[in-house]
């Protein structure tokens, strides 16, 4: 891609919109409510004391903020300085930043708060700044957009540090050049304009959340930071009150705001759009948040952190039609179901879901071994399999590694999910295999009943029995108040894994 044809990075598109309509309202949060020409002020003075410590292009920089005024101003300064911002988990242990740090080889920490992080780089010699969003950044002079020493689309621009399935850091490394092509993408088929706002709980260090600031940045929107879901009628009232056009959220935000708010309270809002990703939504969980949330359109997305955010959307006048789909690739973005091999498999077969495009991560950092085995030829292996209709639409049958193999059989969690969750009274399930001396695995259900119900055991299997192949009718049924999850709203699988052997020992 020459300059002549490629998007315009985020730090000038930032920079555009501070230029246009600097009073506008960029981002409402709890350390302050920040103009674009405030933000972008901000951020100039960012890169300003990051240049005047003698860091260069391409040094990493290690972030620590909450979603905060802060620390957008902290993240675009770094990326106007053209340095690489590793952005961390601000919900995770010291020991997991220590091991962060030390990894990604960052030479400074920027923090809106004495924490875990700041802690584990003070032990790590490294230094400190705590960055706070100044109201007065209105008076300053705007930065400019591309300084001689500013990013390039093939640079790397964030590190994201994911669990991964092995005890070592796993960063990935995504470029300028992929931030522009996956926030285009997503504005295209969202339709976001500069009249669009929305309500966010989700962080900003993960992809998701990212997604949702950046692509609203771009088109000159509002982003209105709620910091909490711990009250869900709270997130509601903020919704009306600010008057948005969108909220985004995982699997289980909805399934909370269905159990703790009254419907009418819901349809009230009069949302243009909701989107969903961070897991799969069961069908019957979507037809509920549609009628909860109507006229909303409801876009249900599926994507991956190497994959900068979003690989598929679904046209939610598909929903119907497509029951159980994540949907069409993005625009710019190419996807095969291949085997084993490497062998594209033929449409409606079940394999390994491949993805290309402009938006898939330059590797993960500092670590070329994981690299080779995840990008080949250009293309991303996600681990997630699934199956091409003859639309091109996709669906996903899960995570390779949480498959449960039962004797003879392969059990993708999503099919008991899926009936399970469709019953009365029950809000959430997360199934996963139980060791068994004869058969290997079995499978094992933790349910979150609805406030005020129990979990019913024998209607769970019976409507497995009746759904289901008898080797998917789980044998282990186990209530719990909630499921336990990553800071992104993923399900910890690994964690109810752990759970079903200790319970399998014990029975």
């Amino acid at each position: 891609m020459n300059s002549a044809t490629a998007p315009p990075l985020l730090v000038e598109r930032l920079a555009a919109r501070a230029a246009a309509q600097g009073s506008a309202i960029a981002v409402v949060a709890p350390d302050g409510t920040a103009s674009y020409a405030a933000l972008w002020a901000c951020a100039g003075k960012v890169a300003t004391r990051l240049r005047a410590a003698g860091l260069e292009r391409g040094t990493a920089v290690a972030l620590a903020f909450d979603n905060s005024a802060a620390g957008v101003a902290a993240l675009y300064g770094c990326w106007a300085a053209g340095l690489v911002a590793v952005q961390l988990n601000t919900a995770a242990r010291e020991a997991d930043h220590a091991n962060w740090i030390a990894h990604s080889g960052a030479r400074l920490l920027l923090a809106g708060e004495p924490g875990p992080a700041t802690a584990a780089a003070e032990a790590c010699g490294l230094p400190v700044w705590l960055e706070t969003f100044a109201a007065q950044a209105e008076a300053a002079p705007l930065p400019p957009a591309s300084p001689a020493d500013g990013p390039r689309h093939g640079d790397v621009a964030s590190v994201i540090y994911t669990s991964g399935t092995s005890g070592r850091p796993k960063g990935v490394a995504l470029t300028h050049g992929n931030f522009a092509a996956n926030v285009d993408s997503i504005i295209a088929y969202l339709g976001l304009t500069a009249a669009d706002s929305i309500v966010t709980v989700l962080p900003f260090f993960y992809s998701y959340g990212g997604s949702v600031l950046h692509t609203h940045l771009a088109v000159g929107g509002r982003v209105v930071v709620e910091p909490s879901l711990v009250y869900p009628h709270v997130v509601v009232e903020r919704m009306a009150r600010e008057a948005v056009t969108g909220f985004a959220g995982v699997p289980s935000t909805f399934a909370l705001l269905l159990a703790r708010v009254e419907a009418e309270r819901l349809g009230a809002l009069r949302l243009r759009y909701l989107t969903q990703a961070g897991g799969g939504m069961p069908v019957e969980m979507q037809a509920r948040v549609r009628a909860a949330f109507a006229p909303a359109q409801l876009f249900v997305m599926y994507g991956q952190t190497e994959a900068t955010a979003r690989l598929t959307y679904l046209p939610p006048e598909w929903l119907e039609a497509k029951a159980g789909a994540v949907g069409l690739p993005i625009p710019g973005v190419e996807l095969q179901v291949r085997d084993e091999s490497g062998r594209p498999l033929a449409t409606g077969t079940v394999g390994e879901v491949w993805a290309r495009g402009a938006n898939v991560m330059a590797g993960y950092w500092r670590d070329p071994e994981a690299t080779a085995a995840t990008l080949a030829g250009g293309w991303l292996r996600t681990g997630d399999e699934g199956h091409l209709d003859a639309e091109g639409v996709l669906y996903l049958a899960g995570r390779r590694s949480d498959i449960i193999k039962t004797g003879a059989h392969r059990v993708f969690p999503q099919d008991i999910e899926e009936v399970v969750t469709s019953l009365e009274g029950i809000s959430e399930c997360a199934a996963v295999g139980a060791p068994d001396p004869m058969l290997g695995e079995v499978v094992q259900v933790f349910v979150v009943p609805e406030p005020g119900r129990e979990v019913q055991a024998q209607a769970i299997r019976a409507a497995c029995r009746a759904r289901l192949a008898a080797y998917k009718v789980p044998k282990y049924i186990e209530s719990v108040a909630a499921l336990p999850r990553t800071a992104s709203g993923k399900v910890r699988r690994g964690e109810l894994r752990e759970r079903a052997a200790k319970n399998g020992s014990e029975k």
